[in-house]
C-alpha cells in the first residue's frame, strides 16, 4: 500500500507541475499578445519627443504603456529599458521582445526602442514610434536598422 501511495504522489506531483507550466505558458502568451496588441492601438500617431498618448507618443513610452497594459512597470527612457529584463541574443528574439538601437551622428548619440511583433522566416518585424513617421512597423533586416542593433531585452519571461 505504500508503494502505490509514494507512485500516486509523484503522478501527482509530475501532472500538478505539468499543468502549472502550461498555465504560466499560457499567461505569458497572452501577456506578450495583449502588449503587442496595444502597441498596434498607437499605429499612426505622430512622434512627440516626451509624449507619453495617443496625440503623441515616443518610442520609450510606446514600450511602457504597451507593457503596462499588461502589468509590467518598465522604465521610461529607452536607455534605461535597455538595461531591464533579460538580454536575448539575434538568434533568441520573439514577438514581445524589446529590441534597442543605438545611432550616431555628428557628436551626438541617441537611443531608440521597438518591439518585436513577428519573427518567421519571411522577417523580423517591430513596431517603433519613428520620428519622422510617427509609429509604424518596420523590417529589423533593413539595413538602416539592423547595422544599429545595440541589444534585445526580454520582459515577459
Amino acid at each position: 500500500m505504500q508503494k502505490a501511495s509514494w507512485i500516486l504522489l509523484i503522478s501527482l506531483l509530475l501532472f500538478g507541475g505539468s499543468a502549472l507550466a502550461q498555465k504560466k505558458k499560457r499567461k505569458r502568451a497572452q501577456d506578450i499578445q495583449k502588449v503587442i496588441d496595444v502597441a498596434y492601438t498607437y499605429s499612426g500617431t505622430p512622434y512627440k519627443y516626451g509624449g507619453n498618448s495617443q496625440s503623441g507618443i515616443d518610442c520609450s513610452a510606446l514600450m511602457q504603456n504597451s507593457y503596462a497594459s499588461a502589468g509590467y512597470k518598465i522604465p521610461r527612457t529607452a536607455k534605461s529599458q535597455s538595461k531591464y529584463g533579460k538580454k536575448v541574443g539575434w538568434g533568441g528574439i520573439r514577438q514581445g521582445d524589446i529590441v534597442f538601437f543605438k545611432f550616431k551622428a555628428k557628436r551626438e548619440k541617441w537611443y531608440h526602442s521597438g518591439m518585436i511583433t513577428s519573427v518567421s522566416k519571411d522577417g523580423i518585424y517591430f513596431i517603433h514610434a519613428s520620428t519622422s513617421r510617427g509609429v509604424i512597423v518596420s523590417d529589423l533586416n533593413a539595413d538602416y536598422y539592423k547595422k544599429n542593433v545595440k541589444a534585445f531585452r526580454r520582459v515577459i519571461h
